[in-house]
C-alpha cells in the first residue's frame, strides 16, 4: 500500500523509535504523509476515518515525546487510533483492518505492545491509564500514563468517576481530552496556544506553588489570590471543572498546530501530578467531504477518494434499523405519551427522522447507558410511554438499572434492542452476544425476538402496549426482505408459531435462524418452530411437541450459556418432562472480527454445520445403550 516514493518519511517509521529520531523540522511533513496515507488505505478497505484523521498531530507528538510502549497511552473507543496503528508497526496491514484474520478495529492487547488497553467501548480510558499509573507507582517504575479521550467520551459517567479518584489521589497523570465536536474558532489560535505553553510551563508552575505558600500565611489575602486566579481562568479558559476535580487544566490549544503542541505536551511532561490538557481538533481533517459531514465519514465502505461517498442507487431491503425507525414515528403521530430515547446513537438507530419530525420527545442523552435507563424509568412513573433504543452490547452498560429500576418496579419501558448477534467488522466488543442470557433471569420482562421485518414491527407495537418491561431484539443489517405491513397488530404474549410439521426432531428457532432450520427442516423432515418469544415461552406447545418428539433442538444467535435454549430445558425440567434438548447458539469464545459470514463460520451456524450437528448427535443417542429398568 503506496510507495516509499510517495511516503518518503513515513516509509522510514516501523516503531516509535524510528519517529523519535526525526527533527522536529520534519514532523509537519510526515503528518501530511501520515494523513495521505489514511485517505489511501481506507478509502480502499473501509473502516473508520473521520476522528483518525484529526487525531494525526496528537498522535505524532505523544509517540515523539512518550517513550511509547514504556510510557502507556491508553485511546479512549478507539475510532481515533489508526494514526497511533501506523506509527507502532502495522503500515503495512492498515489495509486489512475489520477484515476477517486483519489488523482489530480498535486497538488489541494481544495485536501490539503499543496497545496497553483493549477498548471498544467509550469512557474508559481515564480509569485504565489511573490503574496503569498506580500500578507504575506501586511497582516503583518511573514511567507516564496518558489518556486520550473525546468530548463524547467525556459526557459518561465513567469519565467523571475516574477524573473524581485521581484528583484525589494527586498521582502522576495526563488526559487529554480531544475535543472535536465543533471545528477550531477563532480564538483558539496563536493567542491561547500560547497561553497554554505559559500554563504549562515551570515558571507558571512554580510561581503557582511559591505563591500559595506565602500568602497562606496571609488568610484573607491568599482567598482574595485564588478567587480571582480561578475568576480569571474562568473568563479565558473553560477549566474550572477539571480544576474543582483536583486537575491542573491546560488549553484549550490548536490540535493540529504540531509546533504548539509539541512545545506544550513537552511541558506537561515535566509536571507532577493530575494534568488535562484540552485539544481541539476537526474531524476529517485534510479530506474536505469528511471535514463536511463528519458523521457520513465515521464509518465507511470502501470509496473513491476524488468523488467522496457515493450513494447507491440500488434498491435496497430496509434494515431492521428502519423498521424500527418508521415504526417509532408512527406510533408517534398516534400516542403522545411516546418519548424516544437514545445514548448517542441516533444515526445508528435510525432516529434521524424522528428526532426531526417530534423534537420535542426526543432526548439523546449522551454516551450515559445508565442514565437512558432510570430516566426513561422516571418518565414510565409519571404516564409517559418511553422507549429505548440502544445496542446490545451497548445495554450491557446499563444492567443494574434494567434491573432495580425498570424490572423491580414493573415500569412500562420498551428496549429496542439493535446490534443483536454478530454484528461483522466491529468485533467482539460491538457483539450482541449475551442479552438473551442476562435479561431472561429478570422478573416482570418480556422478551421478543422477530424473525423478520414484518414481526419486528408487530413486536415492536406488541411491547408497547404492554404494562410491563418489554425487549424486542433485532439484529444489524436486513431479513428476508418480506413485506411489512402498515397496520399494527399485538401479537398473542407467549405463542409461538409451528411453520413446518416433521418427525422425530423438533427444531425451536428463536429469532432472524428462522430460515436457516427451515432449510435444515427440511433436509431432516423436522418439526420447524418459530418461537417468537423468549420470555414467556409458548409451554402448551412445547408440552405437545414433547409428548410426539424424540428430541428438541433450540436455535439462537446468542451465547448457549443461559440463553433462550436454557429456558425450555428450565422450563421441561419444572413440569417434569423427561425430554432430550440439544442447545445451539454461540459458542463460549469470542468471535473475532470480519465479515457477517465469516463470523458466523466461524461460530458454526450454517445450516451445513448445524444440519450435521444434529445429525451426529442423534447418532449418538441411538447408539448409547437403553437404560435398565
Amino acid at each position: 500500500m503506496g510507495s516509499s516514493t510517495n511516503y518518503p518519511l513515513l516509509s522510514q517509521i516501523d516503531a516509535p523509535a524510528d519517529l523519535r529520531r526525526l527533527p522536529e523540522s520534519q514532523l509537519g511533513a510526515l503528518a501530511a504523509e501520515l494523513r495521505a496515507y489514511l485517505l489511501e488505505s481506507v478509502s480502499q478497505s473501509g473502516g473508520h476515518f473521520a476522528a483518525g484523521l484529526g487525531t494525526v498531530e496528537l498522535t505524532i507528538a505523544l509517540h515523539y515525546l512518550y517513550n511509547t510502549p514504556e510510557d502507556r497511552i491508553v485511546w479512549d473507543v478507539g475510532h481515533q487510533a489508526y494514526p497511533h496503528k501506523v506509527l507502532t508497526g502495522r503500515r503495512d496491514r492498515l489495509h486489512t483492518i475489520r477484515q476477517w484474520g486483519g489488523l482489530a478495529p480498535f486497538p488489541k492487547r494481544d495485536e501490539s505492545p503499543f496497545d496497553t488497553f483493549g477498548v471498544g467501548h467509550s469512557s474508559t480510558s481515564i480509569s485504565a491509564a489511573l490503574g496503569m499509573a498506580i500500578a507504575g507507582r506501586q511497582l516503583g517504575i518511573d514511567r507516564r500514563a496518558v489518556a486520550v479521550i473525546g468530548d463524547g467520551g467525556m459526557t459518561a459517567g465513567l469519565a467523571f468517576e475516574a477524573l473524581n479518584h485521581a484528583g484525589d489521589l494527586g498521582i502522576d497523570l495526563l488526559v487529554i481530552l480531544n475535543d472535536n465536536n465543533m471545528s477550531i474558532s477563532p480564538n483558539v489560535g496563536a493567542l491561547s496556544n500560547r497561553f497554554a505553553q505559559l500554563l504549562s510551563g515551570k515558571f507558571y508552575a512554580t510561581v503557582k506553588e511559591g505563591s500559595k505558600r506565602v500568602l497562606s500565611n496571609v488568610p484573607s489575602v491568599w482567598e482574595l489570590a485564588r478567587r480571582a486566579e480561578e475568576h480569571v481562568k474562568g473568563l479565558i479558559i473553560p477549566g474550572t471543572l477539571f480544576e474543582e476535580f483536583g486537575f491542573n487544566y491546560i488549553g484549550p490549544i490548536d490540535g493540529h498546530d504540531l509546533h504548539a503542541l509539541v512545545a506544550t505536551l513537552r511541558n506537561v511532561h515535566e509536571l507532577r501530578g493530575p494534568q488535562l490538557l484540552h485539544v481541539i481538533t476537526r474531524k476529517g481533517k485534510g479530506y474536505a467531504p469528511a471535514e463536511a459531514d463528519p458523521v457520513k465519514y465515521h464509518g465507511v465502505t470502501p470509496f473513491d477518494p476524488a468523488r467522496g461517498i457515493v450513494p447507491s442507487t440500488k434498491a435496497a431491503k430496509p434494515t431492521f434499523s428502519r423498521i424500527f425507525g418508521d415504526w417509532i414515528c408512527d406510533m408517534a403521530a398516534l400516542d403522545q405519551r411516546l418519548v424516544a430515547i437514545t445514548p448517542a446513537m441516533r444515526e445508528g438507530s435510525e432516529l434521524v427522522r424522528y428526532s426531526h419530525e417530534f423534537p420535542e420527545r426526543y432526548f439523546d442523552v449522551a454516551i450515559a447507558e445508565q442514565h437512558s435507563v432510570t430516566v426513561a424509568a422516571g418518565m414510565a412513573c409519571d404516564g409517559l410511554k418511553p422507549v429505548v433504543a440502544i445496542y446490545s452490547t451497548f445495554l450491557q452498560r446499563a444492567y443494574d438499572q434494567v434491573v432495580h429500576d425498570v424490572c423491580a418496579q414493573n415500569l412500562p419501558v420498551l428496549f429496542a434492542v439493535d446490534r443483536a448477534g454478530l454484528v461483522g467488522a466491529d468485533g467482539p466488543t460491538h457483539n450482541g452476544s449475551y442479552d438473551l442470557s442476562f435479561l431472561r433471569c429478570l422478573p416482570n420482562i418480556v422478551i421478543m425476538a422477530p424473525a423478520d421485518e414484518n414481526e419486528c414491527r408487530q413486536m415492536l407495537y406488541t411491547g408497547y402496549t404492554l404494562h410491563q418491561p418489554a425487549v424486542v431484539r433485532y439484529p444489524r443489517g436486513t431479513g428476508t426482505g418480506v413485506t411489512v405491513e402498515q397496520e399494527m397488530r399485538a401479537l398473542p404474549i407467549g405463542k409461538a408459531e409451528l411453520r413446518r410439521q416433521g418427525e422425530g426432531v423438533a427444531i425451536l428457532a428463536f429469532g432472524t435462524l428462522l430460515d436457516m432450520a427451515l432449510g435444515v427442516g427440511e433436509e431432516l423432515d423436522a418439526t420447524v418452530v418459530n418461537m417468537r418469544f423468549v420470555k414467556p415461552l409458548d409451554e402448551a406447545l412445547l408440552l405437545t411437541l414433547a409428548a410426539t418428539h424424540e428430541v428438541f433442538v433450540t436455535l439462537e444467535e446468542n451465547v448457549v450459556a443461559g440463553g433462550a435454549g436454557s429456558g425450555v430445558s428450565e422450563l421441561l425440567i419444572a413440569r417434569g418432562v423427561d425430554q432430550p434438548v440439544l442447545h445451539y447458539g454461540l459458542p463460549d469464545r469470542l468471535i473475532q472480527h470480519g465479515g457477517r459470514e465469516d463470523m458466523l463460520r466461524d461460530a458454526g451456524l450454517t445450516a451445513a454445520e448445524f444440519r450435521d450437528f444434529i445429525r451426529s448427535q442423534l447418532e449418538r443417542r441411538r447408539r448409547r445403550p437403553a437404560r435398565s429398568a
